[in-house]
């Protein structure tokens, strides 16, 4: 069995990290890995398959940044002719970025089975972009991989109701599996000068927020208003809006820390020590999840609703004072029921496709 993966972004190299130890495990299985470049910068792309050990791609697109139409046609056209060229028995794809949606599209066009890894995920929100690659994904998709019971119940809602699997979550996986030696390895808080439950971690990467200057500022006016100490990992797309918008005062104060781009093991560390996660990022907002720290996303909704329901997640949007007064007020749940499954998620979905193609 030939399987070609798709990955382009820094979640999706984690998550394929964990599924490719255990597909090498078997030897009639081989994996093709292309990169399609849409993280091209090394703190987000190349030290990611240091760290994760993940086999270096097979190829590398190089397609970098843009918009979201030119970003996926360019990939689209790339990545017909390495399917073409290497006549995959399956195409993989993970998450909800412009890289799985031009994968799965060059995938169907060709008529080569498609899997998709973190399946069912709907925030009801169709002006977001992830939204409708998720759609577009589930809807090519022969497999179907979901992280928890409330992504299988979106699928059937929309009428999908084969090749539906509840496998956990693959991101669990890797957290259980690269924590120990997260900690024992990185000194990120020693060299911020960090001790455990005494900061924050914000993110701001999503173009809902970076690209409205009035959203934008209203969240980095949070931030200024808060007095623990702030770690503040900078996207670049961030740091240039944050330029355009004349909002560098805002993050000019000493109490928040703005660094690069974190490595794997250095984000997985300032995650897991930290107080409040303050974030947009669907992953992130999983990870805090995961690592049992409470967390305040700065979006209007989430495909995560059960970290929500759950207590260990809140949604603020971008105002300011909502906000501030959630991280005062927000504390550990005293509940923390396993939605994500048993950090076997990799091996189970290795199974089923081995089994499909026994069958065959």
């Amino acid at each position: 069995m030939k399987i070609l993966t798709v990955v382009g972004a820094r979640p999706q190299f984690i998550k394929a990290s964990m599924l490719s130890k255990v597909l090498k495990s078997n030897s009639e299985i081989e994996e093709v890995i292309i990169h399609t470049g849409q993280h091209y910068d090394d703190n987000m792309s190349s030290v990611f398959f240091k760290q994760l050990n993940l086999p270096k791609p097979d190829y590398y697109l190089g397609i970098g940044s843009g918009s979201h139409g030119k970003q996926t046609g360019k990939m689209l056209a790339e990545l017909e002719k390495v399917m073409i060229s290497e006549n995959p028995d399956l195409v993989l794809v993970y998450g909800d970025t412009n890289s799985t949606l031009a994968g799965s599209l060059a995938a169907s066009k060709l008529h080569i089975p498609i899997a998709h890894v973190e399946s069912g995920l709907r925030s009801f929100n169709k002006k977001m972009p992830e939204e409708i690659n998720r759609l577009v994904t589930d809807h090519l998709s022969n497999w179907l991989f979901c992280p928890s019971q409330a992504a299988v119940k979106n699928l059937k809602r929309e009428g999908i109701v084969e090749e539906i699997y509840q496998t956990g979550d693959i991101m669990y996986d890797s957290v259980l599996h690269f924590k120990p030696q997260a900690l024992q390895q990185s000194t990120i808080l020693q060299e911020l000068s960090l001790s455990k439950n005494n900061y924050h971690l914000a993110t701001i990467h999503r173009a809902e927020n970076t690209d409205n200057p009035d959203r934008l500022k209203s969240i980095l006016k949070a931030l200024q208003q808060l007095k623990m100490e702030i770690v503040l990992p900078l996207h670049p797309r961030t740091k240039n809006r944050i330029k355009d918008y004349k909002l560098t005062d805002l993050i000019s104060v000493p109490h928040i820390k703005v660094v690069e781009p974190l490595n794997y093991f250095d984000m997985l560390t300032i995650v897991s020590e930290a107080k409040v996660i303050l974030t947009d990022s669907g992953g992130l907002q999983k990870e805090a999840y995961m690592l049992q720290v409470p967390c305040i996303t700065l979006r209007d909704e989430t495909e995560w609703v059960e970290t929500v329901q759950s207590g260990w997640n809140y949604l603020a949007g971008a105002d300011t004072l909502k906000i501030v007064n959630a991280v005062k007020a927000i504390q550990v749940p005293k509940k923390y029921p396993p939605l994500f499954g048993d950090g076997k998620t990799a091996q189970k979905i290795k199974e089923i496709l081995e089994q499909a193609f026994d069958e065959k």
